[in-house]
């Protein structure tokens, strides 16, 4: 090939919208492209593929090329992928993918199928290892769907498609983030790649090392009373699935420039796609060594029929598997309530909470003093003259008594009981004592999470 011609593809490959959205995530000048003269038939592959950096740090990057065949996945666009996860996994880097795409070349056959298990084999193995980004910006069906899914974080912007049926049958954005599969949702394809920017800076590059430091900031003060928001540095929180498991939020944030994963309960009582929420929250957190700080008030488990029907207990497992194996810097603050199997869930002491701390108003107690005096008392409540009184005099002995944090801080349960003023300075002293925090599981080859 003469360099002219060389010359005429390079321009062709530039003048495409996967090339314009994978250069406008990395750093000016710094994309470099790999296979970029790879064929699928007679034109080029339908993705470009490449490294470069993001604020200086190294990133592996794939965009899907709508304008050649629509982006379909194909024998060499899946050989492309498969070169960019291996030189990710060598050189321990992130890998962010760009999908648009209307499905896969189905005149390819069996040799497509093949091409497509090369592609999730290769995106599993680097599960754990190095951090994954989906970024759905338009058209993501069928078996694209399984690969996008699959990463850590999944963005989505406002007007795509994401779907194993190729009819795109409940695809948009609005309901993936219902159900727990797009992690952030933004309003256009330009904010969707600025959010995926901005998330790298939160990331390590791989399990062997450590969240990006920055400079300490003070907290924002944003009106609205927010205990996340008077406790991290100003304007660092990213939040993410927002719309899924309402009970429950789960943040990255920055606490006195490092970067830690916020769990927080809100007062409600935790169902099946908080708990499962909060699980993949902590498990990815304990992956790539971000120290986790839990924020609760939960009075129990969400009751109904719904929710068994939906495996509540499964879940709630779950995510006492999740804390149990983490073996990050665990902070955990009980804030008002912690009640019965939440309390343990919501890494208390025994599952190797680090530093347990809880404000002068939490109630830790086996259950709330209303439901346990009507398990203690209802049959000599039946014998008085006046049981609703009875029953209210032993609810408040009741509380007195167990509902506070004093009496799990006298078995060393809780650590100390601090003022909520101070909370952000003891959970930035807590972090810095446990950063040289070495804990290893038993050997084995893998745990059994309850899936």
């Amino acid at each position: 090939m003469s360099i002219e011609k060389i010359n005429q593809a390079k321009a062709e490959i530039a003048a495409t919208s996967a090339y314009k959205t994978i250069t406008a995530f990395f750093d000016a000048d710094s994309f470099c492209e790999i296979d970029a003269f790879a064929k699928s038939g007679e034109g080029f592959a339908e993705v470009v593929a490449g490294f470069g950096t993001v604020e200086g740090m190294p990133v592996y990057a794939f965009a899907q090329n709508s304008d050649i065949c629509g982006g379909a996945m194909s024998k060499a666009q899946a050989a492309k992928l498969k070169k960019l996860y291996g030189l990710a996994l060598k050189t321990g880097a992130p890998v962010v993918g760009f999908y648009d795409s209307v499905g896969g070349r189905l005149n390819q056959g069996t040799e497509l199928l093949a091409g497509c298990g090369d592609v999730l084999n290769a995106a599993a193995s680097l599960s754990g290892v190095v951090p994954q980004i989906s970024v759905v910006l338009g058209t993501c069906l069928g078996t694209n769907a399984l690969n996008a899914a699959s990463a850590d974080i999944v963005i989505m912007s406002k007007d795509a498609q994401l779907s194993l049926s190729v009819t795109g049958k409940h695809s948009d954005a609005a309901y993936n983030a219902e159900n727990g599969i797009a992690s952030i949702v933004c309003d256009d394809a330009d904010k969707a790649i600025k959010a995926a920017k901005e998330l790298i800076l939160y990331l390590p590059s791989n399990n062997l090392t450590m969240a990006p430091q920055s400079f300490e900031e003070a907290p924002a003060e944003d009106g609205c009373g927010c205990v996340v928001s008077r406790t991290v540095d100003g304007n660092s929180i990213v939040k993410l699935f927002n719309d899924y498991g309402k009970e429950a939020n789960v943040r990255f944030a920055r606490l006195g420039g490092q970067v830690v994963g916020i769990v927080v309960t809100k007062g409600k009582e935790l169902g099946c796609k908080s708990a499962n929420k909060v699980a993949k929250f902590v498990r990815f957190c304990d992956a790539f060594n971000i120290p986790l700080v839990s924020l609760v008030d939960v009075p129990g488990f969400l009751p109904g029929t719904g929710q068994e029907y939906n495996g509540v207990i499964l879940h709630g497992a779950k995510l006492l598997y999740a804390y149990g194996e983490a073996t990050v810097p665990k902070v955990t603050i009980t804030l008002r309530k912690s009640y019965g199997g939440s309390h343990i869930v919501m890494s208390c002491k025994q599952l190797r909470g680090d530093m347990n701390y809880a404000w002068p108003t939490a109630e830790i107690a086996v259950m709330g003093g209303a439901g346990a005096v009507e398990v203690l008392y209802a049959r000599e409540a039946k014998e008085q003259e006046n049981p609703a009184a009875f029953l209210a005099e032993k609810e408040a002995e009741y509380t007195k008594l167990f509902a506070n944090p004093y009496n799990a801080a006298k078995y060393g349960y809780i650590d100390d009981v601090i003022e909520p003023r101070n909370t952000r300075f003891r959970i930035i002293r807590a972090l810095q004592q446990l950063q040289t925090k070495k804990l290893t599981n038993p050997a084995k080859k893998h745990g059994n999470i309850p899936l």
